[in-house]
């Protein structure tokens, strides 16, 4: 406890731990969309061009923050304008424009006079160290209107991300969409680069769904969860960096794999008993559906079938008791 107490009198690890957060929060909000597109390394090319934004801002003596935000956001767009055309050239567009930004971001740290390793790999690879009050203040407002619109917006963006060409039968603006999800996903990239660092953001975007995705059985399930287990990731891998000494976004990065190993061997043991389970239960030669006979009650984004005193789920060829 008195380890815990002296961690948190450290203003610069009160600021880490409340980054941290609002990392946990944001990167599996937006990440979800990116799993569902299968575009889930965007996020570490977004990272390359945000590298030349940090790099631009200590040329100019510009607050990096900003400058990574600006840049990051415009190469996002041109990400998604260039792969919503479909061309054959489209991926060695995209390769230009990543190395690209990582190739400009260190030439232009070095003719800025910043170009020491340390101050490249704390953008790089994050640093606990390095997140300054006013940091925290453009992380916090930033956090706040990814949240807002990749949860108040989840139905459309989810929409999208599932399926382009039913949506845009159904009248959505797909390209506006996708384009928001584009700057979504830079300010995520912006918000995480002091905790994680540009080249393992993408980890923390993608690692939490895939905890959320071995375990949950819905889209709003798994958002949940990914968003809780950005947190305990975020927050854990923070406070274990601190007193190992280690960088803390490869930490982060390093746990979240850990989960994720876990929650598939857990996933694996849960549907072997299952099976185990629905071998031994005769009721269920029959499958459950409408007319079937069975009493059906609406449950969130399914239907349970009351069944010899017990609600069950259908979720493939078997069922859940509830």
């Amino acid at each position: 406890m008195g380890a815990l107490t002296e961690m948190l009198s450290y203003g610069f690890m009160q600021r880490a731990l409340i980054a941290a957060v609002l990392v946990g929060l944001t990167a599996p909000a937006v990440g979800i969309y990116l799993v569902q597109r299968r575009l889930t390394l965007i996020g570490d090319g977004i990272g390359h061009v945000a590298l030349t934004g940090v790099a631009v801002g200590f040329l100019t003596g510009t607050a990096p923050v900003f400058t990574a935000l600006i840049c990051s956001v415009l190469g996002a767009m041109a990400v998604e304008l260039i792969r919503s055309r479909g061309r054959a050239s489209a991926d060695i567009a995209l390769a230009v424009m990543f190395y690209g930004g990582i190739a400009g971001g260190v030439v232009l740290m070095s003719v800025a006079g910043k170009g020491g390793s340390t101050n490249l790999n704390a953008f790089l690879f994050g640093a606990i160290t390095t997140t300054t009050p006013s940091d925290l203040y453009v992380f916090a407002a930033l956090s706040v209107v990814v949240l807002t619109v990749a949860i108040g917006l989840a139905p459309r963006l989810f929409a999208v991300s599932n399926d382009e060409e039913f949506a845009r039968a159904s009248g959505l603006n797909v390209t506006g969409l996708n384009l928001m999800l584009a700057a979504l996903t830079a300010a995520t990239v912006v918000i995480s680069m002091r905790i994680v660092g540009l080249l393992l953001i993408s980890a923390l975007m993608i690692m939490p769904n895939a905890v959320a995705q071995a375990v949950a059985n819905s889209f709003r399930r798994t958002m949940v969860l990914a968003v809780l287990a950005g947190v305990v990731l975020s927050l854990g891998g923070t406070t274990v960096s601190y007193y190992l000494g280690t960088p803390s976004g490869g930490t982060i990065v390093l746990l979240a794999i850990a989960a994720f190993l876990l929650a598939v061997a857990f996933a694996a043991v849960r549907a072997r008993l299952h099976r185990r389970h629905s071998h031994g239960n005769q009721e269920h030669r029959h499958e459950h559906g409408p007319g079937c006979g069975h009493q059906a009650i609406p449950h969130q984004d399914h239907v349970d079938y009351v069944h010899d005193g017990h609600r069950h789920a259908v979720h493939g060829a078997h069922y859940d008791d509830h």
